[in-house]
């Protein structure tokens, strides 16, 4: 078995410079259901243009697809012509790894529609191998089913999951928490993995971390809370912050935990929107975070962001388009971290 860990790559994170961001032009039409194709489009190119302004961004689009998103997209995105079921690169993407010579490496997770949500999904799981091919990154094919959304790293070793999503037996019912984990350090090159249980109520991800929580820094999370308690996640967001709270990271320090209130309970033709500012994208220098038509609230999160990334430009924008479809900012993007 090739691993990461056996050819000195790691993860870096996030905030680690970049030389893209990859995407995926929405095509999948039972995903935009609730608000239809055109919608879903136009949400995605605001997103695009958005991190342009800070990156180059790649976009991979179904040829027949390729008008409507030049269109949509302007002349500044990169459209990559590629068979695809859907447009969600955190978990249909490589998590891209790199090593002391800078050297560029991808690892290539088995995808399943999130424990099959979905059938037709084949030619997502290829995706990952042809991201890779088209860096020039070494390949490592990992025999696990993972998304990258499941999962966040700080580069020094730790990475934060859930129960719910990584022990869901749509996922990998032969593996035990400690095989799981025991992978996920090895594809990932990292020392300590913290489990949180419970991702926010009717994610159909079965709980992905990066709707609850996230890494800003070394030994600093970023955590999703609610002081309504009539919440349907006021328990299982306190008792992430608990946990948080009371572990430490690879190198054995303390977490710093910040919070970001969770927005009112928002509806789409009867079911609730899984919206949280933790859904956000680091690009070089520069973060697009969701805004959700509540001023107090999104004000706040635009104001804790600047405090959090006072080195960074702050773009916030509209994103209750993108959570129409079940995810966030950050589901539909993933970084090719810069090497060489």
């Amino acid at each position: 078995m090739t691993t990461a860990q056996k050819n000195n790559f790691r993860m870096p994170p996030e905030w680690h410079p970049h030389a893209a961001c990859w995407m995926a032009w929405p095509c999948h039409q039972e995903t935009w259901k609730h608000i239809g194709m055109q919608r879903a489009r136009e949400a995605y190119a605001l997103v695009a243009k958005t991190i342009a302004q800070y990156e180059p961004v790649k976009m991979l689009v179904n040829p027949e697809d390729e008008t409507s998103a030049r269109e949509l997209c302007g002349q500044g995105i990169e459209l990559i012509p590629l068979s695809i079921n859907d447009s969600w690169t955190r978990d249909t993407g490589p998590s891209f790894l790199i090593n002391d010579q800078q050297e560029l490496a991808g690892v290539d997770w088995i995808h399943n529609a999130w424990g099959g949500n979905y059938s037709d999904y084949a030619l997502d799981n290829e995706i990952a191998a042809a991201i890779i091919q088209r860096a020039g990154a070494s390949h490592f094919k990992a025999p696990l089913v993972m998304e990258g959304g499941s999962f966040h790293v700080d580069g020094e070793g730790s990475i934060l999951t859930t129960r719910e999503c990584l022990l869901n037996p749509n996922r990998n019912p032969h593996l035990s928490q400690s095989k799981i984990e025991d992978y996920l350090c090895n594809y990932l090159n990292a020392k300590k993995v913290i489990w949180l249980n419970q991702g926010l109520v009717g994610d159909e991800t079965d709980g992905h971390i990066d709707e609850i929580a996230c890494f800003v820094g070394p030994a600093k999370v970023l955590a999703l809370i609610t002081h309504d308690k009539q919440d349907v996640n006021y328990a299982r967001l306190h008792e992430n912050l608990n946990i948080l709270k009371t572990s430490k990271d690879a190198k054995g320090r303390p977490l710093e935990v910040i919070t970001v209130e969770q927005p009112p309970a928002t509806y789409l033709d009867g079911e609730r929107l899984t919206l949280s500012y933790i859904n956000f994208y680091m690009a070089n220098k520069g973060i697009v975070m969701p805004a959700f038509g509540y001023p107090e609230y999104d004000k706040a999160a635009y104001e804790l962001f600047s405090r959090l990334f006072p080195d960074y430009g702050i773009s916030q924008i509209n994103a209750l388009d993108v959570f129409a479809g079940g995810g966030g900012i950050h589901c539909i993007t993933q970084q090719q971290p810069l090497a060489g």
